[in-house]
C-alpha cells in the first residue's frame, strides 16, 4: 500500500520518545507524529497523551524521498468547516513576572542589592551592591522600557569592555606584546 500525503489512517503506537511518538500503520510501515503534532495544546511529555499499544487516527503530512513519514494526531481529527481547534493552552511561564514598577527591580540591576526600578522616580538608579544601573539616554521616555537599540548598544558597550579586560589579561601571560622571552 502506498503511503501519500493527506491520507488519514489508523495505525498502533510503537514506541514513545522525549520528541514523539513511532506509530505503525500496517505492513511494516511505520511513521513519527512529532510531539507538536499530538495534540492542540502544549505537550510537554508525550507518555501524557500516548501510550504503547494505543491505536490512533493519523494524517500523513509528509513523506521524505529516504522513507520518513511525518505523521500529525492532531490534523487528523475531524471537524465542521470553518471551525477552529480550541485555543491553545500557553506554555508555563520560567520567567519572573514583573512589569513597570512591579516586582521586576532586578532586571538592570545585577548584582542585587535592591531594585532601583521599583522606586517611584524611575530615575533608573540602582540598589547598592556593584550593579550596573541603566542609565536613561536621550530620545527615551524616563517611565517607559529601554528600546532595542538601547538594548543592543549596551550589549556592545559591554562586550567592547569584557574583550579588552580579557585581552589584558591573557596576553601578559602568554608573552604577547614586547614580553622578554627567554
Amino acid at each position: 500500500m502506498a503511503i501519500e500525503v493527506g491520507a488519514k489512517l489508523e495505525g498502533k503506537v510503537t514506541g514513545i520518545t522525549h520528541f514523539g511518538a513511532f506509530v505503525d500503520l500496517s505492513g511494516g510501515v511505520t511513521g513519527l507524529v512529532h510531539i507538536s503534532e499530538i495534540a492542540d495544546n502544549y505537550v510537554k511529555d508525550v507518555k501524557d497523551h500516548l501510550k504503547i499499544e494505543d491505536v490512533v487516527k493519523v494524517k500523513v503530512i509528509n513523506v521524505d524521498k529516504d522513507g520518513k513519514i511525518g505523521l500529525s494526531i492532531k490534523q487528523a481529527i475531524d471537524r465542521p468547516e470553518g471551525q477552529l481547534p480550541p485555543a491553545r493552552e500557553s506554555r508555563p511561564s520560567t520567567r519572573p513576572s514583573g512589569g513597570p514598577g512591579g516586582g521586576g527591580g532586578e532586571r538592570f540591576n545585577r548584582g542585587g542589592g535592591g531594585g532601583g526600578q521599583d522606586r517611584g522616580d524611575r530615575g533608573g538608579h540602582g540598589g547598592g551592591g556593584g550593579g550596573r544601573p541603566f542609565k536613561q539616554q536621550a530620545g527615551r521616555p524616563a517611565y517607559g522600557k529601554p528600546t532595542f537599540e538601547d538594548k543592543v548598544s549596551r550589549f556592545l558597550k559591554d562586550s567592547e569592555e569584557r574583550i579588552s579586560s580579557l585581552k589584558k589579561n591573557t596576553e601578559g601571560k602568554r608573552g604577547g606584546r614586547g614580553a622578554k622571552r627567554v
